[in-house]
């Protein structure tokens, strides 16, 4: 009960910083998309849409879109950025559709939010059969000595060591598949200090705490040798996509 509530509270916190997130927050490699979309038919639902980074990417390729989210905060900043997808208030354990309405269920950078065993059947409660969950983050890459240091200041979440577990799913969906995408995402030293202030482990500290994070990276940005005050700043990342198929 505690760790949920706990999970509940970081989710939420995200209402507090939702331009920051949308500013500074990568969006999702064209590969990822069209991995995950592959096979697929009708309706998507973008679980745990957030301010629409995967939305956007999917309504460019074509697709219908639900983006459902439990921050309304989120939601207007998705509102206005991709007016094409309907907005809805929900979350991955109480999904505002109708029984066998959507053909995928894709979650990005949120189903570590959700509690899988609520989520799992609610998922499958809105799928047709032989629908597909896709689940994807994109997480920094701490094989980089100096992205290693950026996840210690930052906060261990949004990184692969690859050490990492498979998130679960399992029934009533089939065997996980897996597929990684590696990229960079080009940023300015403001861009890398936003985007630790999107996290939900910098907006729950204090303001003191939260002060001495950012000191904290600019020493990293002015000091670390493969960075040395770098005007733009590459950032590799590892995207992780999951899909599985729903039995029948």
């Amino acid at each position: 009960m505690r760790e949920r509530r706990e999970r509940v509270e970081h989710a939420r916190s995200f209402d507090r910083a939702a331009e920051v997130y949308e500013a500074s927050r990568p969006g999702y490699p064209a590969d990822a998309v069209a991995w995950l979309t592959d096979g697929t038919e009708g309706l998507v639902v973008d679980l745990g849409a957030g301010t629409g980074k995967l939305t956007r990417a999917l309504v460019e390729a074509g697709r219908e879109v639900v983006a459902v989210d439990p921050s309304p905060q989120m939601l207007a900043v998705l509102g206005e950025r991709v007016p094409e997808a309907e907005a809805r208030l929900g979350s991955g354990e109480s999904l505002p559709l109708p029984d066998a309405s959507a053909g995928l269920v894709v979650a990005a950078q949120a189903w570590h939010w959700v509690d899988p065993l609520v989520a799992v059947p609610e998922v499958a409660r809105v799928l047709r059969p032989g629908g597909r969950i896709g689940l994807v983050w994109n997480d920094r890459d701490e094989s980089v000595e100096w992205v290693r240091e950026l996840g210690e200041l930052m906060g261990s979440g949004d990184a692969v060591t690859g050490d990492e577990e498979d998130p679960v799913v399992g029934p009533p969906f089939g065997a996980l598949e897996r597929f990684d995408v590696h990229w960079v995402q080009a940023l300015t030293l403001d861009g890398l200090l936003d985007l630790a202030r999107s996290r939900s482990y910098f907006i729950t500290k204090d303001p003191d705490a939260q002060a001495a994070v950012i000191g904290s990276l600019r020493r990293l940005h002015a000091e670390h040798p493969d960075l040395a005050g770098a005007e733009t700043i590459e950032l590799p990342y590892v995207t992780r996509c999951y899909r599985a198929t729903l039995d029948g």
